[in-house]
């Protein structure tokens, strides 16, 4: 491996291993607002017993959060500085943002949320959880602006000394990439909190713990999951998909394993890609299918990597194609099991039915698998560039920076970053043995 992948592999690491965190954070910090809410509505501790002890795990799951994503700030400059001097005239303000009203904003009312119940009684600390939910999704957004900079450049000028400068910042604020990518990703948030609720609900069921918390956790998890589930796929991954299709067509042909072009595309349920010989192997078809998904019209032609410079392919369209259908096939499952979880939910079967406890209680796992590859999609489509058809990748490293030094570095990112998820996992089970109903008890 060069200089350049290991550069690459490095901020991979750590970006992908931090965002294990926040995914869970922007997630609970919706549901904590719903669980204080039908606290209030139906005058029921148990729902402020439920809502306290999310409060808990998601300050955990925060500090992890904050302890993971600082260093990445520094790799910008230590790994990537031609790309900050690039083009940090235009993230710099998102960036900057994200950390000086987002992000304070949210530890600011996260220390209401967990010490001023008494002093703010019932509506003022309600109020505290929908403040630390506007905080955290909030950040979410201007994180998601930068990264759709990248994808989809917008509101730039080029100054003299080539670098990019702001040139409109509500263009750039308001890029239609960030705003899909942005309900794509919050989706997603909500659906592996929504996984996470339920499947602690489920532990409780199992184990016959807390069984009257363990039925809250259970009913708003399954019913906040399937509505996630679902607009995930529609419209959120959908218009996300069209804004691919439209601007980074290399992309949309590495991700189906499409070839030739042609009108009336097939879309790819499964195969295996040979670059070698340049066609997919094994494959199940839909067809034409892909052309009405991407252009909204089963004549519409769909460029095929044939017919793309080899420069301009992403440089591992394998990876790029596996984790994008790993990431549907488990959103289509994940649709699967909550609907049948909501419809037993329904025939007021859901907490007797022990195998489908078992299924919810151990699939919480897989939305962190899921969200995982579709951030690999979106950077792995994204190549060569690290900014889509302004700079590519090999000339945003930093050039003094050796693979020696990053191999060291990277090592020792990934020693320090077992010892704080071995230190989270204690945390969080000890939370989760305890249960919401001693956490009131002390409270």
């Amino acid at each position: 491996m060069d200089a350049l992948a290991w550069h690459r592999f490095q901020f991979a690491f750590t970006v992908t291993y931090h965002y294990l965190f926040p995914q869970l954070t922007m997630g609970l910090a919706l549901l904590i607002v719903v669980f204080k809410w039908l606290a209030l509505k139906l005058n029921s501790e148990q729902y402020n017993d439920v809502a306290r002890f999310w409060v808990r795990i998601f300050t955990i799951n925060f500090a992890v959060g904050v302890v993971t994503g600082i260093p990445l700030e520094f790799e910008f400059g230590t790994n990537w500085a031609r790309f900050s001097n690039f083009a940090g005239g235009v993230i710099g303000m998102t960036l900057a943002m994200e950390g000086m009203f987002a992000f304070f904003a949210e530890s600011a009312f996260l220390g209401l949320l967990l010490f001023g119940e008494r002093k703010l009684g019932p509506p003022g600390h309600f109020l505290a959880a929908v403040m630390v939910f506007l905080g955290s999704w909030l950040s979410g957004y201007f994180i998601i602006v930068t990264n759709a900079f990248m994808q989809h450049p917008v509101g730039y000028s080029v100054a003299g000394d080539g670098s990019l400068q702001l040139a409109d910042a509500w263009a750039f604020l308001l890029n239609p990439w960030a705003f899909w990518q942005y309900l794509h990703n919050m989706c997603a948030a909500v659906v592996t909190s929504s996984f996470v609720v339920t499947a602690v609900g489920a532990y409780w069921a199992l184990m016959r713990q807390h069984e009257a918390h363990a039925r809250i956790c259970l009913k708003v998890g399954v019913i906040a999951g399937l509505i996630s589930c679902c607009l995930q796929l529609f419209p959120t991954g959908d218009q996300h998909g069209k804004l691919v299709a439209a601007y980074q067509k290399p992309a949309l042909a590495a991700m189906e394993g499409k070839f030739e072009s042609s009108s009336h595309a097939e879309l790819a349920i499964i195969g295996q890609p040979d670059m070698t010989r340049r066609h997919l192997e094994n494959p199940i078809f839909v067809p034409q299918v892909l052309s009405y998904l991407a252009y909204g019209s089963f004549g519409a032609i769909v460029e095929g990597m044939n017919d793309i410079p080899r420069d301009q392919l992403p440089d591992n369209v394998e990876l790029l194609y596996y984790a994008y259908h790993i990431m549907v096939g488990l959103g289509t499952i994940f649709i699967l099991l909550m609907a049948v979880s909501v419809f037993m939910l329904w025939r007021g079967k859901l907490y007797g039915n022990r195998p489908l406890l078992w299924l919810l209680m151990l699939a919480f796992p897989f939305p962190y698998i899921a969200t995982t590859a579709g951030w690999m999609v979106a950077e792995l489509g994204r190549q060569p560039w690290t900014v889509w058809g302004l700079q590519r990748t090999a000339h945003g490293t930093s050039p003094l920076v050796h693979g020696g030094n990053v191999v060291w570095s990277a090592l020792g990112f990934m020693g320090l970053y077992l010892v704080v998820g071995v230190l989270f996992l204690y945390l969080v089970t000890g939370q989760i043995a305890k249960g919401p109903a001693r956490l009131a008890r002390t409270h």
